[in-house]
């Protein structure tokens, strides 16, 4: 197993569009952009379906913390939409 110095960093360009919609989250929730990405992120998983992600994963050392296996409570879903 690779270590964290060892793992591949990927940092995603965004299109300008969409870029101007994460800024424009931002602004709404008056959080850096970073911090609007990462509530995006962690509504995702409610939106797909998890067995294709699964199916799909090349990483199985967090499946048991996976955010696509454990789902968000609906106190965490509203806490994230609450803006």
């Amino acid at each position: 197993m690779q270590n964290a110095l060892e793992r591949r960093v990927y940092t995603p360009q965004l299109s300008p569009a969409s870029s101007a919609a994460v800024r424009r989250l931002a602004w709404a929730m008056n959080k850096p952009m970073t911090k609007a990405v990462e509530v995006l992120i962690r509504l995702i998983p409610e939106m797909v379906d998890p067995s294709k992600v699964c199916l799909a994963c090349q990483d199985r050392t967090i499946c048991k913390t996976c955010p696509f296996i454990q789902p968000l409570t609906a106190e965490e879903k509203a806490a994230l939409l609450a803006f």
